[in-house]
């Protein structure tokens, strides 16, 4: 079976919407065409020159990557570092990229989730809610028409709230306007003030809504010139942000908890603060660099905090609060291929998804 590249992109994005993704990040479609048809995909933790042979090998079309390959801008593309080499090669044998990275981290049933769920937690919460991506939309409808207006909005997934669809909030008002010559009015007759009876209407949208909410409601809206206004929120939207929390089935000591992430992880060795005397029951999880994020994981009463890339001075911040755990960046963060193929291979069940059999991490222990 065959499907174009943007079916997939699609489908990932309605998962992980990339304006959730950090502002360093670089995600999307980073080399190749949308429109392409392909037979396979390959997921790949990060693309390195193996990843790469090994999508050659597998005839995929496209290579989806957790970590980006591109961040920065390129003066020149000659093959002189791993990144460039790939790029030529990939161009080479029309190999597209696609990345899904910090967005897909900022999702409630997203990497973290993973990683809690590894570790046999429960009621998992987000750690670190965001702050900037509620926004209130804010109509004015006639009366009449605004039932018609709203099951629109509705209809599009608009006016959600946590375990709450078609939440609106409506008020009872006049209206008053007067079309020009050039105006086309829906009601009223030009250069006359026209009263109206009217309904102004409150919805909650979320950041990436906002262009799909302003669509759907010209689109569906009596009136030549839509009256509209955007909010954006303070509240904390608990359905996306950094980091999660939740709990283990049954407490146990530091040392036990230890050996269960040498276990779920498959690593030798982690590195830990001071082992802490009360009992692990309570643990917050955050993949990748997250060290940002011990201040949260004190404040929300964490017994353990599993991340990785804390460095000599951040072990000093639990203070003998919570046990930090710096399982490593590739450990921490390795479920996520096998997590994104799984939720692909449900959304296109006659397509070949394939997932890198490369372990691509640089560091070694001995």
């Amino acid at each position: 079976m065959k499907i174009q590249i943007k079916e997939i992109i699609q489908s990932l994005e309605k998962w992980a919407p990339t304006a959730y993704a950090e502002s360093f990040d670089n995600v999307g479609l980073q080399l190749g065409d949308k429109e392409k048809y392909i037979e396979k995909a390959l997921v790949a933790f990060e693309i390195t020159e193996e990843v790469l042979e090994e999508a050659i090998e597998n005839q995929a079309g496209l290579i989806i990557t957790f970590h980006p390959l591109i961040f920065g801008g390129f003066k020149s593309i000659t093959g002189k570092n791993r990144v460039e080499r790939v790029l030529l090669r990939a161009i080479k044998h029309d190999i597209a990229i696609y990345a899904i990275h910090t967005n897909l981290d900022a999702q409630l049933m997203g990497v973290n989730h993973e990683i809690g769920k590894q570790l046999g937690l429960n009621d998992l919460k987000i750690l670190i809610p965001n702050k900037e991506t509620l926004f209130k939309l804010s109509f004015f409808v006639p009366q009449n028409d605004a039932e018609k207006v709203k099951k629109s909005l509705f209809e599009a997934n608009l006016g959600i709230i946590g375990n709450y669809t078609e939440c609106s909030f409506s008020t009872q008002g006049t209206g008053t306007f007067k079309p020009n010559e050039s105006a086309n009015p829906y009601l009223g007759k030009s250069n006359e003030r026209e009263e109206v009876k009217e309904e102004r209407v409150e919805i909650l949208i979320k950041k990436h809504e906002i262009g799909k909410a302003i669509q759907t409601l010209k689109q569906n809206h009596p009136y030549e010139e839509v009256a509209y206004d955007i909010f954006p929120l303070a509240n904390e939207d608990l359905a996306t942000g950094m980091g999660q929390i939740g709990e283990l089935p049954a407490a146990m000591n530091a040392e036990e908890f230890i050996q269960l992430l040498k276990k779920v992880f498959g690593t030798p060795c982690i590195k830990t603060s001071a082992l802490v005397k009360k009992e692990i029951k309570k643990v917050a999880v955050l993949g990748g660099s997250g060290a940002f994020a011990i201040g949260a994981a004190k404040a929300s009463g964490a017994d353990a905090f599993v991340t990785a890339d804390l460095k000599y001075h951040d072990f000093f911040l639990a203070e003998n609060q919570l046990l930090l755990c710096d399982v490593g960046h590739y450990e921490s963060e390795q479920f996520n291929k096998f997590y994104i193929t799984r939720y692909l291979s449900e959304n296109f069940s006659n397509f070949a998804f394939l997932t890198s059999k490369v372990n691509t991490n640089p560091i070694n222990y001995f």
